[in-house]
């Protein structure tokens, strides 16, 4: 399977999508995104929406599209990676651990 890139963003965003598609459908994705403030002259990047269809899980899909995601980041010169994950999601959890990622705290969100 091959993983594809697709610039995402607006005006005042950038990002990317990484993406697997099997039989012209959507299996697996991720999206990275560029985030720059006034405190630090470098960017750093926000992995969001991690996602592995339930059919093809345990076959490292996830994985390499995380690798793709950090090699992105270290292209464009991102002094971090940050991603999100629900309590529950123990599994990737320790892939992102094994991939260098640390626990770094919570998340808090409101939804509108």
């Amino acid at each position: 399977m091959t993983i594809n890139e697709k610039q995402v963003g607006c005006s005042n965003c950038k990002g990317t999508k990484i993406f697997i598609e099997k039989n012209d459908e959507e299996v697996a994705r991720a999206y990275l995104y560029f985030i720059q403030n006034d405190l630090r002259s470098e960017r750093y990047g926000l992995m969001e929406d991690l996602f592995v269809d339930e059919s093809l899980r345990g076959r490292g899909i996830g994985t390499k599209l995380i690798k793709k995601i950090i090699r992105l980041a270290k292209e464009y010169d991102c002094y971090k990676l940050i991603c999100t994950s629900r309590y529950e999601n123990e599994k990737v959890h320790a892939i992102y651990e094994r991939l260098g990622f640390k626990d770094h705290g919570k998340e808090f969100r409101i939804d509108f």
